[in-house]
Formats: structure tokens, sequence, C-alpha cells
């Protein structure tokens, strides 16, 4: 009697099989890939790739806690190689199984080979990890265990939200943090199930995508165990690309975190909100030389990274390693990756951290058209996806505006800066911060990019928060253990009298003014907006602008901020709801300026403070800004007049020509006390009848026809 077994149709690749006798009377028929533990009806295939390999095992655990495997499996080179893909079917295993891999071969950093044959190594396409590192006597890392996991999960009709980026506004946050203080109340604090507790704030909020910090495998504290690094919390570390974090699960359970990210994933899409991951394809935890084998080193090292002669490694990421991106093998596992997030756990679109690494080639050279760019932006799997571009790296590329083609939209740290130096009082920077609020046609339209590519922030992980930017000059890293060496020295902030906290109330309100302003420009501006949680209640990290290992109050989001700073919660909340109904905010396409027909008003036209057009030569800290509905069918569509001034003192505007014909009423005045400050039902006063207003020092006005 023979039984042919047939592989599921994701694992099909048009390879030959393989036989292998499972007893006397039955034969496996199997493929040597997919890569990775898949879970079949009879057992689990593992399948590996190295080149360079000479041995190759699978170790085999009971329990998470095990120090040591209760299996050792031997792969034949004769029999489980194919090519430089190592794969074994075992029968008997199902889904929870433990398991590490062990690869020996030659030792010459000289040559790119680190093989150690007593590590024991994470699967690169591991499903989920489990447990914790493990020392040992013969100073080998045991590294947490890798879970074989059986992706079925009742997504209950679940499909991406597919919304078009023009119609966006994106929260980064950070998923431990955002519900980890005892003041959130969550059930399931600092977790997954936590983030589903408070999807009614963020529907309040209006945001329509959440963007997480990395929530691919990483290590939380030092692997070598040095008591004197400091932890882990930001996640810019990656360990296993394909599994979701453990430490952002609720329970112990090995590999439930699989699940708990799924139910989140579902829920916030129930809420209508995306889900976008922040992912670090550009180096790993292994770091350099003298850091652990955990993965990739003992597998394949000269593949996997960009190493020197000498046996040490390039270092674009400034974290002690690079991954070799546009290698074959690294590409294709990115790629596959990826494909991993969309399909398994239908995420809406990936940030790419320090993304001119992915543009390197594989000496360290930047490529014109990097393939590995050009695979992420034609796959036809993640053509859904929104893909975006941290364009920029350690090693001193800066892509912002060059980065690849229409399918990529970066982060602009051009509006960062010009906003931030343009609200601070700079001088000479009103043609800056216009062309900013149009969209930045100077980066994206020569290239046939749209605004909307243009991916706006103010203020993000990496920094000052908002509160922080107006009120500290000079960073106050102490809490790292660096002696304030880290973290940028450049922030384009203010204090306006005194270095953090003050009672004296002038300052304070100019503070929350200020606030106020850079957030009502960015949600008012052409491209898609990103604001950084907290920042729409003035959460503040004490002057620390690189909190990347402030697990405590430091970074975590402060729920009693919702009813302390209520005013600047209210204040966010309407410019969201606003830019979302509002085409006129939002266009798809470059504004021209040009005159338009049958009366209506350009779509974008340029002013003086009395009146007259701009003239872009002259200097000067104010101006008038009127974004009209010409070429717009939305009926929904209204004029809006931006008056900007970031002088310190009063300044007088006079109203041009014709504005008077149309009906004005002011929607915001950040200098007016809350709630004059916003009217979400655009019914704030009307435009002064003799066509004058009077501007205090540092304030935005703006008012809707």
């Amino acid at each position: 009697m023979l039984t042919q077994w047939t592989p599921h149709l994701s694992t099909a690749t048009g390879h030959p099989p393989v036989v292998m006798a499972k007893s006397q009377r039955f034969l496996q028929f199997y493929y040597p890939l997919p890569y990775g533990a898949i879970v079949e009806d009879a057992g689990v295939q593992f399948a590996v790739y190295s080149h360079s390999a000479t041995v190759m095992r699978v170790l085999l655990y009971r329990r998470v806690t095990d120090r040591d495997p209760y299996r050792i499996i031997d792969l034949n080179p004769e029999t489980d190689r194919w090519g430089d893909i190592w794969s074994v079917f075992v029968p008997g295993l199902k889904s929870g199984q433990l398991y590490h891999y062990q690869a020996d071969g030659p030792y010459r950093p000289e040559e790119g080979h680190r093989f150690d044959g007593r590590a024991r190594l994470i699967d690169p396409y591991a499903r989920a990890l489990a447990g914790k590192f493990q020392s040992s006597n013969d100073g080998v890392i045991r590294p947490p265990k890798c879970v074989v996991v059986d992706d079925a999960f009742d997504w209950q009709g679940d499909r991406h939200l597919r919304r078009p980026m023009s119609e966006s506004v994106i929260y980064e946050m950070h998923v431990r943090g955002f519900t980890r203080s005892s003041s959130s109340k969550s059930k399931h604090p600092g977790s997954y199930l936590g983030v589903i507790d408070k999807i009614p704030y963020l529907k309040s909020l209006g945001v329509t995508a959440v963007e997480l910090m990395p929530v691919h495998e990483f290590p939380v504290n030092d692997p070598l165990g040095n008591k004197a690094e400091r932890r882990n919390y930001w996640g810019y570390d990656s360990l296993a690309f394909f599994s979701p974090h453990r430490g952002y699960m609720h329970g112990s359970k090995a590999g439930d975190q699989v699940r708990q990210f799924k139910e989140m994933v579902r829920a916030l899409h129930a809420a209508d909100i995306e889900v976008i991951l922040d992912v670090v394809f550009n180096h790993t935890a292994e770091g350099n030389q003298d850091g652990p084998t955990l993965s990739f080193k003992g597998l394949e090292n000269k593949v996997y990274y960009m190493n020197n002669p000498d046996g040490t490694y390039k270092n674009y990421s400034g974290c002690g390693n690079t991954v070799n991106g546009n290698h074959p093998i690294c590409r294709e596992m990115i790629f596959h990756c990826l494909r991993h997030w969309v399909h398994n756990y239908h995420i809406d679109g990936f940030r790419f951290d320090l993304a001119s690494i992915l543009s390197r080639d594989r000496s360290g050279e930047l490529m014109p058209n990097p393939p590995l760019v050009e695979v992420i932006a034609e796959d036809p799997l993640l053509a859904d996806t929104k893909i975006i571009a941290e364009a920029w790296d350690a090693a001193g590329a800066f892509q912002v505006g060059s980065f690849a083609d229409t399918r990529w939209a970066e982060w602009n740290g051009h509006y960062r800066d010009d906003v931030r130096r343009y609200w601070r009082g700079d001088q000479g920077l009103s043609g800056a911060v216009a062309t900013r609020l149009a969209g930045s046609s100077d980066l994206y339209q020569t290239s046939g990019r749209r605004p909307y590519h243009s991916i706006n922030f103010v203020t993000s992980h990496d920094g000052y928060p908002l509160y922080d930017l107006v009120s500290y000059e000079q960073k106050h890293n102490q809490a790292n253990g660096e002696d304030n060496r880290d973290g940028d020295n450049n922030n384009y902030s203010a204090n306006y009298g005194v270095e953090g906290p003050t009672r004296r109330q002038p300052i304070v309100e100019l503070r929350r003014r200020q606030a106020k302003n850079m957030m009502a420009t960015l949600l008012l501006s052409h491209g898609t907006p990103m604001l950084l949680s907290g920042d729409e209640i003035l959460r503040t990290q004490r002057g620390n602008n690189n909190a990347y290992c402030q697990d405590n109050a430091i970074s975590w989001f402060d729920w009693k901020l919702l009813e302390k700073n209520v005013e600047m919660l209210r204040f966010t909340q309407a410019l969201v709801a606003f830019r979302l109904s509002q085409p006129t905010v939002r266009r798809a396409t470059f504004l021209t300026g040009a005159p338009a027909a049958n009366g209506e008003l350009p779509d974008v036209s340029w002013y003086l403070p009395d009146g007259q057009p701009m003239t872009w030569e002259q200097p000067s800290q104010s101006f008038l800004c009127i974004f009209g509905t010409a070429g717009l069918e939305d009926p929904a569509a209204r004029p809006l007049m931006l008056l900007m001034h970031a002088g310190s003192s009063t300044q007088e505007y006079l109203m041009p020509p014709g504005v008077q014909s149309l009906d004005w009423q002011q929607f915001i005045n950040t200098a007016a006390p809350s709630p004059q400050d916003i009217f979400p039902n655009l019914d704030g006063p009307r435009l002064p009848h003799n066509g004058k207003l009077a501007l205090k020092h540092h304030t935005l006005m703006c008012y809707v026809a």
C-alpha cells in the first residue's frame, strides 16, 4: 500500500519532491521549501538556508524553561540538502513544538565565516519565539526558543481597509507604552490586548491608522548579560523578523502572541483603523564582531551581513552591523517577511527604518535602482499596502525627495525642520514653510509623486515630544546613563524663558499656543500627517530626546493628562475631524495657483500681511494663505484662509481684494482661550467688516468660507 502526502497549496514551489520513508508501509513526499517550520497533517517540515555549513541540526525541546533539547536531529547532507537548502520532515510534531537550529562550518572571520557548532540558533523564518535568554558554563548563549506556529485564525471576514493615503491620519505609537501606565486602567496593560481596550479613545481622536513601533522580536535586555547595557524599550534591535514580540503578549503561553496580535489587528480594522508596522531590516541584535551569535551569524554570516575584509562589520546603521539587503538571499527573506505580515496578519503598510540602507549594494554603495526597493514597490501581494521610507541612514545618506518611485512615501524630514524653525521665530522661512504647507512640490513633483507621498510630521518617537519641543532648549538625557552624550543636539526647540517646567503663566500660555500652532500647521498641510502618540495631550519626556531605554513613566502614555490637558485634546480632535471632512486640505495633486473659472478662488494664493501678493524674496515671519476650491468636485469642499504669524509682536493683517465677497467664519485662533481657540462646527466669529485683523505674537488663525 502506498499513500501519497500532498503539500498544502501554500508550500508548493515547483521543485522536485523529496522522498522520505516514514515506515515500511508509508512514504512521505514533501518539498524542501518554504523556509521555516511548516505544520503539515503528519508532522512539521523544517527548512533553512546555509551555503557554507558542513553540519546542520534541529534541536527539539519540550518546555520553554528546558536548558537542553530532548531530541537532536542531524540532517544528512546527502538526503536532507537540496542545493543550499537544508530541509527535513519530522513526523509526529505539532504546532507549539519548540526548537533551535545548530550549524557547524568554518570559522574564518577574514573570509566572512563565523560558524560555531555549539551555538543554538534562531530560525530566520521563525513564526514566534518563547522564553528568555539562558546562560551556560561554556559561554554559549541559549536564545529564546523558536515556536512552530499554525497560522490558522478566524478572521471573521476581515480584509485590508485600503484607505487612500490622501485620506489618512497616522498615529505613531508604542504598543507597550500606550497602556503600560496604571493610569490606563487597562485590563491587559502593556500588551496587544491593551491596545484593543483603548480603541474607543483612538476613534474619539479620529486617526485612521496606527503606526506601531517595532513589534517583531527583539531582546529587551543585553543578550550577553551585561547589566551595564540599557534596556531596549523602543525595539530597534531585531531577533526574528517574522515573529511578533512576545513581550507584548498578555500571559505566558508559548506562541500566544500570534493569536493576540491578530486579535488586535482584527479589532482595529473593525473600528476602521489601519495598522502600519515600523520594520527594521537594516541591522539585527547580533551586533558587531564582539556581539553574540544568535541566528544569522551562525548560519551564513557573509551573506546576511556586509563585512569588511578584516572580519569586522560595515556599520551604516549605527548599531554595529548592517543587513546585506540586496544580496539575493536577504532580499528574498525580506520579501517573504513582508508578504507574511500582509497575508497572515492583515497588515496595511510598513514604515522602513533607515530605509537608505535598502538602497546600498553588497559593498555598501548607494545604487540608483536598488533591486530590493523595486521588489517591494512592484510585488502584487503588497499592492494594497502603504510603503513608507525613513529615507536616510546613520552613515550620511539623506534621500528625502529622491528615495524611490511613485509607490514610496517618505518621512519628510524637511517638513519637520522647516515647521519647527518657522514657529520658533527663525528668519527667512516663509517660503520654505509655504512649500511644506502646499505638499512639498520641490521634493516630489518632478518625480511624478503626489502630495500624499510626503509624510508630514513635527515630532516622532525619535526626539522631543511636542510639549518638550516648546519647553526645552537643551536635551536632558542623563537618565540614559550616557552622560548626556546621546541624542541629537540640534532640535530647533525653544523654552521661552525657563528650561523645563514652570508656573509662570505667560510662559505656560505661550508654550500651549506654540503647541497648537504646530499641531494646526500639521493637520492643515497638504500631504499625509503623522501625529506622535501623546502630543494631543501634551505628554512630556522631561527633556529626554532619546528615550530608547526608558521603559517607565518618561515614555509611557499618561492617561491622567486627558483631563489635565483636555483643551489640547479637544483642539486636536477638532482638527482631525476638519481635515477628514475637507478635501481642500488633502488634495491628491499639487497646487498650481492658476486663476479659476466662474469666479472661484484659485486653488492657492499667497499674500503679505498688507494684503499684497507675496514676494518670496522679502524675508517675513508673517503671511496669509488661501486654499481655494478650484478643481475640486466634492460639494463639501470649502475655501480656507490661513494666517500665520511667527513674530514676537502683534501683527496687523489687511484682507486681500475680493476676500470679503465671501462669508468667512473663524475656525481657529490659537491665541484665544479655550473653547474660543477652535470652533469644531465652523461657527466662530465672522471676518470683521473692515477686513482688518490683529494677530498676537506667535499666532495662527484660520477662517473657512
